[in-house]
């Protein structure tokens, strides 16, 4: 909080026990801890930063999203460009 503040950065919180107002950060962490961060015990930051990256790679590029008419984001996006 001291960091935003000194910044100038307005921190908002959603309301307790209503994380439905938070919806699409709530759904990616499920699939995050889901998909690797549960599936792996790290030994040091940089393997868990190494899986991270490889990780979100693949999310973006080569696996379909149902949200987004069964195509990868990167499809999406380049659709919309």
């Amino acid at each position: 909080m001291t960091w935003a503040e000194k910044r100038n950065i307005h921190l908002e919180y959603i309301q307790p026990d209503k994380p439905q107002q938070n919806t699409y950060i709530e759904r990616y962490n499920r699939t995050v801890r889901g998909e690797w961060l549960g599936q792996y015990i790290f030994e040091t930051i940089e393997e868990a930063q190494d899986q991270a990256t490889e990780w979100l790679w693949t999310y973006n590029n080569e696996r379909s999203n149902t949200g987004i008419g069964g195509i990868t984001p990167a499809m999406k996006l380049k659709t919309a460009a």
